[in-house]
């Protein structure tokens, strides 16, 4: 068969398969989707009103906060960057907002909830105590009814003091105070007042019932357990996806200090121990009939306190957001080992970490995390600028090649080993590497992941706005072809079958929701790839041409900030190759464009 018939064959069936893929993902994988997604709804919804087994009474969860926090008395937490409530029952912080952030960009979105009361579905809460064997009057334990005996209000500048006594000579005290940030301290003192001497062991633990409705639309990043142990002077940071938890329920290390806890994408609850004590620290999963125990826990030394003596441990929680700078301003102040890499910096984080640094660095420059990203393209450019210089010259002499590369073809059209083996020899005539084209393509490959990283898991990018309609950089652009980029009212999710598929999802894969800035990038790409040298091979030639639609699609579901790097890097190679281009004088797409204006 002719090499021409097999070009257009293979073309045609590209074609076909796209055409397929499409389909299926329409009336197949979407309804699929649909379906589990309702599925899961309702199984959340019956597991939330089903009895646990064995139980006479069914408990059910209530919707309502209010319910859940009248079932015990409480004090108000008031903080800068913190609100909510501690139960006296179990002396829990369970109730807890983060005022500077909401849930959506929203004006009127409320703010977002890290912790939440027992009783309600998904409750999420931290709790202090001690254990010890043969302990008379026992140890205050979930349901302990401690007494509120100085203070009203947990704020920065009023700590609040709670007692309880259990009967048979030992009296617990907590005094627990917060700071302007995230970091609170809990201070725990026990008195012997009875004959014997007892031994006791502080713990404490974060307990989340359930697993996040939003959980796993990001692959990229990660939610679940999380904790740094180590010896003392060598550290590594453990991390456990809620999936690979639930492979291997209960995971137990041993260390001497560091710290442990459950994180989400941008917040997290963390308990913070002495550095310098040992600590036996457990992530465990439970299967509680109806829904799934998540809990991170640590368990001190034990203690012997002799009678008329007392014992006082110091613990910390972190429960906010994990903001860089807070985060290392702790490592700092505390002694914490890795406490930045709560930030999931990913497996590039030599690059991620100092991108985003950069980044900040900017923005404090120009007031805009839009601006300081294209102020760190352009850093980029310029770092890579003699390479780039070097292969956009090389490209340049190749494309003045194309015509004695094609004599080659034709002397030899049947021969392809004499046509590499004459192709290679003229190549070596003019000086030219073929590849290197690539090299800054590949450089580019690891820095592209790091910007992607960052944007997807630093907070400072989270709802942060560019100019115009980009109101979130951390998320796709929200305009779409489908309703001309908002000036037709109508929103083409509500389309029957194919609305998810008309817009773009962070994480949602393939869609037909092309953004203003996913076509740039996409003409940006097209032009870039014009002004290269074109493939040997007509094949090649063929799925080069593909690739700038392809990736417009794919990109339009990409974080728009990622979208502005690539683009605007687009933009500066561009540049950069057409005054190559024109130097060499090398026939280049623009000026061909150009011309034919010109003309007509």
């Amino acid at each position: 068969m002719p090499p021409q018939n097999d070009s257009r064959n293979t073309i045609v069936f590209m074609v076909i398969a796209g055409i397929m893929l499409v389909l299926y993902s329409v009336f197949v994988m979407q309804p699929q989707t649909e379906k589990r997604r309702a599925a899961q709804r309702v199984a959340a919804e019956q597991a939330a009103s089903a009895p646990a087994a064995g139980a006479d009474a069914a408990p059910r969860f209530t919707e309502d906060r209010t319910v859940a926090l009248g079932t015990s008395a409480r004090v108000r937490i008031e903080t800068p960057k913190l609100i909510g409530s501690l139960s006296l029952t179990g002396a829990r912080i369970d109730d807890l907002f983060l005022t500077n952030y909401r849930e959506t960009i929203a004006k009127d979105s409320p703010p977002v909830e890290l912790f939440r009361p027992d009783g309600m579905r998904h409750a999420y809460f931290a709790q202090f105590g001690w254990s010890g064997p043969n302990i008379p009057g026992g140890v205050p334990r979930a349901d302990t009814p401690w007494r509120l005996t100085h203070g009203s209000v947990l704020t920065p500048t009023t700590p609040v003091t709670l007692t309880w006594d259990n009967g048979a000579g030992l009296r617990f005290t907590r005094v627990v105070s917060v700071d302007e940030q995230y970091m609170f301290t809990v201070t725990d003192t026990v008195a012997n007042f009875s004959a014997q001497a007892v031994t006791l062991a502080p713990g404490a633990k974060v307990q989340r019932q359930g697993v996040p409705d939003d959980l796993g639309r990001n692959q990229i990043l990660h939610e679940g357990a999380i904790g740094t142990f180590g010896d003392g002077e060598r550290f590594s940071t453990t991390q456990l996806k809620y999936k690979a938890w639930a492979k291997k329920p209960v995971q137990e290390h041993e260390s001497t200090g560091g710290w442990l806890g459950i994180t989400d994408k941008y917040w997290m609850a963390a308990l913070i121990p002495p550095q310098g004590e040992q600590i036996n620290a457990e992530f465990r999963v439970e299967d509680a009939a109806t829904f799934d125990i998540h809990s991170a826990s640590m368990l001190g030394a034990a203690r012997t306190i002799q009678p008329n003596r007392q014992i006082t441990e110091t613990t910390h929680l972190f429960a906010g957001a994990k903001r860089n700078e807070i985060l290392a301003g702790y490592e700092k102040s505390l002694g914490l080992p890795r406490f930045i890499y709560a930030i999931d910096w990913g497996m590039f984080f030599f690059l991620t970490r100092p991108i985003f640094l950069v980044i900040e660095f900017f923005y404090g420059v120009l007031g805009n995390f839009g601006l300081a990203i294209l102020a760190l393209t352009l850093t980029v450019r310029l770092i890579m600028f003699p390479l780039a210089n070097k292969s956009y010259e090389s490209m340049s002499k190749m494309r003045n090649l194309q015509p004695k590369m094609e004599e080659i073809k034709k002397k030899h059209p049947d021969d392809a080993a004499k046509q590499q083996q004459e192709l290679m020899a003229l190549y070596q005539k003019e000086k030219i590497n073929p590849l290197a084209g690539c090299l800054p393509l590949l450089l580019q490959i690891p820095v592209f992941y790091a910007v992607y990283k960052m944007l997807s898991v630093t907070i400072e990018m989270r709802h942060a706005p560019f100019f115009g309609w980009l109101r979130d950089l951390s998320a796709p652009d929200p305009t779409t072809i489908w309703n001309l980029f908002g000036l037709i009212p109508w929103d083409p999710s509500t389309a029957p079958l194919i609305g998810n598929l008309l817009v773009s999802h962070p994480g949602g894969g393939f869609s037909l929701g092309l953004s203003v800035l996913a076509i740039l990038y996409g003409l940006t790409m097209w032009l870039q790839m014009a002004m290269s040298p074109p493939a040997p091979d007509p094949m090649q030639r063929r799925i080069f041409q593909f690739m700038p639609v392809v990736f417009t699609f794919i990109m339009a579901n990409f974080p728009a900030g990622l979208l502005i790097y690539w683009a605007w890097s687009n933009v500066l190679t561009i540049f950069q190759q057409y005054i190559i281009m024109h130097r060499f004088k090398a026939e280049n797409p623009i000026d061909t464009f150009i011309a034919r204006f010109k003309k007509a």
